[in-house]
């Protein structure tokens, strides 16, 4: 019998981090730092003040202010390696990582020369004990041509740990069924299948992914929550969601979905989720953003209404929803168990 509080149990177990932006880790002081570099000067608290927005676009326009100071490889390797540092310290040992080159070639920036900083970061956090891939990120709204060039990049550096294809931004802008070329392209170059889905879009959306880009697994994905048969067939199918409670809060995202003015963190559908039997993750999106971190959001899980047990296997499926192959899953999911068994839970 584990002697520790909830909180603590869950704070010590090894954790998967599936749902993550890179760029979305960059806390105010370090967007201060980069801004320096570039001859922008800002004090952390005007910094932080960008950081406080009312809806998704809002969210959005922060996104696009903070990346307007990524700009040489040496700024990437930063952030990487700031955000490594966050997620040891919060015994995350594997993660996948969103990175925005959808942005980077909107900005005629050296896709290659910023992500060999980024992967050479990552491979100094693996000697710490952190395991990272990414996920190249198109933006939705930039269109399908735009996407087309994501991928190739994805396929061309997929053996320098890029392990999927995905698409963020505005999820209203462009219809799933429009970027269809693209995603039967990343299925023939061997990398996985994600898209952002359900987060401000309704139940149609997540079917109109499932359909027509047959994702492997969805970011967000609350809109489900109105559509039982749609739960159903992605419980048959096990198609798993990363649930972003804080992010789904602060973007307005929640209130949309609920069809409220404002709404609070108890009204979101995790517990409803779980109880329906869909494979979940908790995760944290945009953690420097949203002012949270995955052990934060864990114990978001036990206020929503999991018990300790039942936050244990959204933990476990952390590793069970990644994009690792089966062997190295098994290993970490023994680790985890091993863990777990340590903490008597």
């Amino acid at each position: 019998m584990s002697t520790l509080t909830p909180q603590e149990a869950l704070h010590a177990l090894p954790k998967a981090e599936l749902h993550l932006h890179l760029e979305g880790t960059i806390e105010p002081a370090t967007v201060v730092e980069l801004a320096a570099r570039h001859g922008v000067m800002l004090t952390e608290a005007e910094a932080a003040a960008r950081y406080r927005y009312a809806d998704f676009h809002g969210f959005l326009d922060t996104f696009k202010w903070v990346t307007s100071f990524l700009r040489e490889p040496a700024d990437f390797a930063l952030i990487t390696q700031r955000m490594a540092d966050k997620l040891l310290s919060q015994n995350v040992v594997y993660a996948e990582v969103f990175v925005a080159v959808g942005i980077m070639l909107l900005r005629r920036q050296d896709v290659d020369a910023h992500f060999r900083a980024i992967h050479d970061a990552g491979e100094e956090a693996r000697k710490k004990g952190l395991r990272l891939q990414w996920i190249f990120d198109a933006t939705r709204q930039f269109g399908p041509d735009a996407a087309m060039d994501v991928a190739r990049y994805a396929a061309d550096l997929k053996n320098a740990g890029v392990v999927a294809f995905g698409i963020g931004g505005d999820e209203l802008s462009i219809p799933p069924q429009a970027f269809r070329g693209v995603y039967d392209y990343v299925a023939t170059q061997g990398l996985h299948r994600h898209i952002h889905a359900g987060e401000v879009g309704g139940s149609q959306s997540v079917l109109d992914t499932i359909n027509f880009l047959e994702v492997e697994r969805i970011g967000h994905g609350i809109g489900v929550m109105h559509d039982p048969s749609l739960i159903e067939s992605l419980v048959l199918s096990q198609v798993p969601l990363e649930v972003c409670p804080t992010s789904n809060l602060l973007t307005g995202a929640l209130a949309r979905q609920r069809n409220m003015p404002a709404a609070r963190i108890e009204d979101h559908p995790l517990r409803e989720l779980y109880n329906r039997g869909l494979m979940i993750s908790l995760a944290t999106d945009d953690p420097a953003m949203f002012h949270t971190s995955l052990n934060a959001e864990f114990d978001l899980g036990l206020r929503l209404g999991l018990t300790l047990d039942e936050m244990v296997h959204v933990a476990a499926w952390g590793f069970v929803s990644s994009f690792l192959p089966s062997e190295e899953k098994a290993s970490l999911l023994r680790a985890f168990h091993s863990k777990r068994e340590q903490l008597g839970l």
